[in-house]
């Protein structure tokens, strides 16, 4: 049993809590669930809202303002409730540099300590139902603290892979010199190996974080966001009982999710809708896109899709239209508009137009937006070409569609190495890059004609997609390692 190790201050044991009288915890629970404003984030922190709301529990949801008005299909259950947070920044917050990025991360976590501060006292005095536990996403660690200051049980939930979080953890934990002596070279870094103990792969740089590879070109944001992953390992280490929630299965990373035994590690994914839907979007979908999928031939479309954050380089994209005119397939391409943050950027917008734009429009379809479990779970689709952000993958795994892999930053290249190499459901297009680091047309075309083709590499990518479809489908239902993992952190919060 968990329950002495998750609640190590007791309601006896407040010598520095404020003063508030904790309710009985008979009681239904109650979940202070903090998700970081970003599309990555509050997707799998809504779907894990509904499935602590499934097994009983209640659930108050918070974000930020800006973020909780942008979302434009709210998902309205009975259980969950929201209450959003100002950052100071309502009307949206864009990082020029990295600084700007600094204070913003500052000014979120004095408004977001003094809100969560606010509201769980608030809740605790008046009558009705105190909070059991508070569990936040990634670059929050300082709700964790909040969480400590009032002797509330709190937990991590990781919305990457378990293979990162290991990664993460080795770096915070006495290996940044061996990652930094085995990626500082540009040069011989695509020839060396970084070996983790535990990890079932050999790792290359361009297979790790972007944020810990000395020579990647988003090393100038690593002086930001490795502090923050930092402190939530500091955070974790200082916890009597540290619980990390991880967006995976225990089919998929069985060996990943026992690398760190300090750390209770836990997972209860995939958090997928399966009616999909995530009640989240912060983006408008196009419409009639269902309708054109509609009108083509089984496993014969490509989709394309970078995410709600991500933006290919004028060159880079131009080279992908190119890939996907001369594969001769039928696409569908969310191309996402650019937002106007001044007079210059209004000024580029006509050189910003696709040189190939009306042949494009021809051959596929290009489209604003769109629910990609929707468009993932259509049987027209072939393939997905990805940038492999975490719920892209985790939407591949869940739907059965083979990948395309095309990683760019932040966990992306490990989650495409995983994609290639562990579980075999896609190849990688970035092996081959010029001195620009752009990856050319004809290269893209030949990974798209492996995926879609008949040949014996597509066959297996499609048999492995199918396998492990039906295996994320397992881990779910009713004695499912999540399903069952999910009711053991309820159980023993409340025991």
């Amino acid at each position: 049993m968990l329950s002495n190790r998750l609640f190590p201050n007791s309601i006896h044991n407040q010598r520095h809590a404020p003063s508030f009288t904790v309710h009985s915890i008979t009681m239904f629970h109650h979940f202070l669930l903090v998700a970081y404003p970003a599309q990555g984030h509050i997707n799998p922190a809504l779907q894990f809202a509904k499935r602590l709301i499934h097994l009983g529990a209640h659930v108050t949801f918070s974000t930020t303002l800006h973020l909780h008005r942008r979302i434009s299909n709210k998902l309205t259950i009975p259980g969950l409730n929201y209450v959003p947070f100002s950052d100071g920044y309502d009307n949206g917050f864009k990082a020029k540099h990295e600084s700007d990025f600094a204070l913003y991360q500052s000014e979120l976590k004095i408004r977001g300590s003094e809100f969560l501060s606010n509201i769980i006292l608030s809740n605790a005095k008046d009558g009705s139902h105190p909070f059991t536990c508070v569990v936040y996403t990634l670059i929050l660690s300082w709700v964790a603290e909040v969480a400590r200051g009032f002797h509330l049980s709190s937990a991590l939930l990781w919305v990457q892979p378990a293979t990162v979080f290991d990664i993460f953890y080795y770096h915070s934990h006495g290996y940044s010199d061996y990652i930094y002596d085995k990626t500082k070279d540009k040069e011989s870094s695509s020839s060396c190996s970084i070996e983790l103990p535990g990890l079932p792969l050999l790792l290359a740089p361009n297979d790790l974080p972007s944020y810990l590879v000395a020579s990647s070109s988003s090393s100038n944001w690593s002086s930001v966001f490795l502090p923050m992953f930092e402190g939530h390992f500091r955070v974790l280490d200082n916890e009597t009982n540290p619980i990390v929630l991880v967006n995976t299965f225990e089919a998929l990373e069985s060996e990943a999710l026992r690398v760190v035994d300090k750390l209770n590690v836990i997972s209860i994914g995939p958090l997928i809708p399966f009616d999909t839907s995530y009640g989240g979007d912060i983006c408008h979908s196009s419409d009639d896109y269902i309708e054109w999928l509609d009108s083509k031939p089984e496993l014969s479309v490509v989709y394309v899709s970078f995410g709600s954050f991500l933006v290919l380089s004028k060159i880079q994209t131009e080279e992908l239209a190119r890939a996907l005119l001369d594969c001769g397939h039928p696409f569908l391409w969310v191309i996402r508009e650019k937002e106007k943050t001044g007079e210059e950027e209004n000024e580029k917008e006509e050189d910003e137009e696709l040189s190939c734009i009306e042949e494009l429009e021809k051959n596929g379809k290009i489209v604003k937006w769109c629910s990609q479990v929707e468009v993932l779970s259509h049987p027209s689709l072939g393939c997905f070409l990805t940038h492999c952000g975490w719920n892209s993958t985790m939407e591949c795994l869940v739907s059965g569609v083979p990948v395309v892999a095309f990683p760019q930053k932040t966990d992306q290249k490990t989650n495409a190495k995983l994609i290639e190499d562990l579980w075999k459901i896609g190849v990688r297009v970035d092996h081959v890059v010029n001195d620009e680091e752009i990856v050319k047309g004809e290269e893209i075309k030949k990974c798209l004609e492996v995926v879609m083709g008949n040949g014996e590499k597509g066959e297996e990518l499609r048999r492995n997609a199918k396998k492990w479809k039906g295996l994320a489908k397992e881990a779910l239902k009713e004695g499912g390692s999540s399903h069952k993992n999910l009711r053991g952190f309820l159980d023993e919060i409340v025991g």
